[in-house]
């Protein structure tokens, strides 16, 4: 018996071809599709500053939204915020290191991602105050314990030699244009802040002591944190959060009217010069990669007034593989050539 080869027609293999490389979706499109496990989110932030941007470009541009998420932005405290993570009142806190302190006080808190840990905290004096030596035997304003500011004065005041509580004190605010309001009122001899509080000290003509980004400091802030449970229980919820914050970061990249528009609603800055200053401050710390980088958690632990942090192992604080999967699929295409 013989056999025949059986030959599609032309036109069929045609057909079939242009299926395949047409009708297959491809990595991004599979990841715009990813269903959330949970669609209602509490999300928490610590500040309205330039740092925050992003977020509030993508809550604004509906970016969550088309993603199948309806999130809730509320600026809180954060200590505040880290207590609603702990007890699922909020589902992902925006924040900085008050996540690494809730960490050692025994609660399962991790950064899934880094929004942005290059430091833009800047230590101002009052006029005359050139340094951290002429505030020895004065009051420095700040925000919360164990935050940014407290943690970058800890850090200079070690290399030189002084203590924070001997040789100067710490002013504890619960934000910063509280701390911001203190300085000005001739309340304290210093201040450590971050954007857009910044601006408006620079504006006024207050001396720069340090300016923490020229000086190199990496610190998580603000990160994206949850408990390590959530991480488990929901990971493409979170998924789609990052993805959303991505497109909201390059639309702030990209848009930078709608982005100074925004920064204007959530912080009342008006004023366009300082609107364009944040908003210049804002593209050099934004990171496309939000891999948390282990060093800017060491940073934390070797400077925290917590006797436990200092024999801590970074890696307890961070999970990775969220962030890396979304960079790998979506962020990679969203910014080509930018991501490691």
């Amino acid at each position: 018996m013989k056999h025949h080869a059986f030959r599609l027609p032309a036109r069929v293999i045609g057909i079939a071809l242009w299926a395949c490389l047409f009708l297959q979706p491809h990595a991004g499109a599979q990841q715009a599709s990813i269903k959330p496990e949970k669609t209602q989110l509490q999300v928490g932030t610590a500040g309205s500053g330039t740092t925050s941007l992003p977020l509030f470009v993508a809550f604004e541009g509906g970016y969550f939204a088309k993603r199948g998420l309806n999130v809730s932005v509320g600026q809180v405290g954060a200590t505040v915020a880290v207590q609603g993570v702990i007890s699922g009142t909020i589902d992902i806190y925006q924040g900085g290191t008050a996540a690494i302190a809730a960490n050692l006080a025994g609660a399962d808190l991790i950064y899934v991602a880094a929004a942005v840990d290059r430091n833009s905290l800047i230590l101002f004096g009052q006029k005359g105050i050139s340094s951290l030596e002429g505030l020895r035997g004065k009051a420095i304003a700040t925000t919360f314990p164990g935050a940014f500011g407290e943690i970058a004065i800890r850090m200079t005041a070690r290399k030189l030699g002084m203590e924070v509580g001997k040789d100067f004190k710490l002013l504890y605010h619960r934000s910063p244009p509280e701390a911001l309001s203190t300085f000005l009122m001739g309340n304290s001899d210093g201040l450590v802040i971050t954007p857009p509080q910044t601006e408006l000290a620079k504006q006024q003509g207050y001396p720069i002591i340090i300016d923490y980004y020229k000086e190199g400091l990496k610190i998580v802030g603000p990160g994206t944190s949850v408990m390590r449970e959530y991480a488990q229980k929901y990971p493409n919820t979170i998924k789609a959060y990052l993805m959303s914050y991505l497109d909201g970061l390059k639309r702030a990249i990209d848009d930078e009217e709608f982005a100074r528009k925004i920064e204007s609603k959530y912080t009342k800055i008006s004023d366009p010069k300082i609107l364009a200053e944040n908003y210049q401050q804002g593209l050099r710390v934004w990171n496309r990669d939000m891999t948390v980088d282990p060093v800017a958690i060491r940073v934390v632990l070797d400077d925290s007034s917590d006797a436990k942090a200092k024999n801590a192992d970074p890696k307890r604080f961070y999970d990775n593989s969220l962030i890396q999967a979304v960079n790998r699929d979506y962020a990679a295409k969203l910014f080509p050539g930018e991501i490691k």
